[in-house]
């Protein structure tokens, strides 16, 4: 789930950000072979910016897919529109209508994204073979809690979509996990698996976006021998900081350079990181019913003692740190016996923060940290980009989780399919 780039990418053309393709080259040895076919991914994490939109042509097997993207766009949500959806994922007052009213409004913002992003490829929708929709996340709860039953619940509405774009839309891709007793999340691994899975190397694929996110994929790794979880926030309480500082005119500190005028409250940070959700064994997935408003509050609003920079360094080390963590006391350790992992392959926004890279770099020297553009994938566009491979997996019956990441049951065909 994006943070930091997606606003930060609004400013850039896509050809400077990324160039004008990229491509991502696997063996196939896969049984079904298709012609070259488009897709649209489209996605929007729990920073609730906007909604971002990839256009990829797919080539070789469904199985094993080759990937190039043509063309990869962030579209900002309306303020209006952002302060009501950050309202109601905070736990603020809503009600049937709102949240009714909001799922075709998001529905609006996706369907004008992917018709933005065709325009600006030069394609015809028309040529899409399906588009896949993750929709805005506006409660998730991936584990039973008390008499609570795990539920997850994204808006926007995929017939609008289909309706609007005249394309086959995939959406509601968590639900069938959920319902087969996983978190519904995180549902990358699969595409990282398929995409940068190694003979050689073992590979850990660290997605930061609001939550941050990892992979682990051993080398030679089977789909069952791949796992992975959410491991606490990516860039969530960082941007909740910045917004509380400077009354929402800034929405995030780029590069990490005002955390980097700070010095680490380690009271604050043992605090933080005493939160039962970073001791909790995977599967675990988390949102802002976690990380949000309530954790900010509690952990670092409380200590109005500190310096601003001072907490936003914390905040940084808070995500560096917990990282380390889950790596050394959850994945390190639960290896087998002679496979090692080699590198760090990083995507999201907290991919250009330059203060938690450097971070990460220090506290998993055992890892060589790569950006995921050095595969092939964009760091912006990796999540968008994963969801139109779900998508055609979902048209082609295949299944679209890793129950060795989710917890589910068994593995599952995810999404429903909503024709124009």
């Amino acid at each position: 789930m994006g943070v930091l780039t997606k606003r930060r990418r609004t400013r850039f053309s896509t050809s400077t950000r990324i160039g004008v393709t990229s491509e991502v080259e696997l063996s196939s040895g896969a049984t079904r072979r298709q012609a070259d076919r488009l897709a649209a991914g489209l996605m929007a994490g729990t920073s609730l910016d906007g909604v971002d939109a990839a256009l990829v042509q797919l080539t070789g097997s469904v199985e094993r897919p080759r990937v190039k993207l043509l063309k990869f766009i962030t579209v900002p949500y309306p303020a209006e529109l952002r302060h009501r959806l950050l309202h109601i994922t905070s736990g603020g007052a809503t009600s049937a209508a709102e949240i009714s009213e909001l799922n075709f409004r998001v529905g609006e913002a996706f369907a004008s994204t992917a018709l933005r992003v065709c325009r600006r490829a030069r394609i015809d929708p028309a040529r899409l073979g399906v588009i896949g929709s993750h929709g805005q996340t506006i409660f998730h709860q991936g584990r039973a809690a008390g008499r609570t039953r795990a539920s997850t619940l994204q808006i926007g509405e995929p017939a609008l979509i289909a309706h609007l774009a005249g394309a086959p839309v995939v959406a509601d891709f968590r639900t069938a996990d959920v319902a087969a007793g996983g978190e519904g999340a995180p549902l990358v691994p699969m595409v990282d698996y398929l995409l940068l899975g190694d003979k050689r190397e073992g590979t850990v694929a660290l997605n930061l976006g609001g939550i941050a996110n990892l992979t682990v994929i051993p080398a030679r790794a089977r789909s069952s021998d791949v796992f992975g979880f959410d491991t606490g926030p990516g860039n969530m309480v960082m941007d909740a900081l910045v917004r509380h500082f400077t009354g929402g005119a800034e929405q995030y500190d780029e590069g990490g350079r005002a955390a980097a005028q700070g010095l680490v409250v380690e009271p604050v940070l043992s605090q933080a990181l005493a939160y039962p959700f970073f001791s909790r064994r995977p599967p675990k997935s988390a949102g802002r019913e976690q990380f949000g408003h309530e954790f900010v509050a509690r952990y670092f609003l409380s200590h109005s003692d500190q310096s601003r920079p001072d907490l936003l360094r914390t905040a940084a080390e808070l995500t560096a740190r917990s990282i380390a963590r889950a790596l050394h006391h959850f994945v390190f350790s639960r290896l087998e016996r002679g496979r090692k992992l080699h590198r760090l392959v990083i995507s999201g926004g907290g991919a250009h923060n330059r203060l938690l890279t450097d971070r990460l770099r220090e506290l998993l020297p055992e890892l060589r940290l790569q950006r995921s553009d050095d595969c092939g994938l964009p760091v912006d566009a990796k999540e968008a980009i994963a969801f139109a491979i779900l998508a055609e997996r979902t048209l082609h019956g295949l299944p679209g989780n890793l129950p060795g990441v989710t917890g589910a049951k068994r593995s599952v065909v995810l999404g429903n399919v909503v024709h124009p």
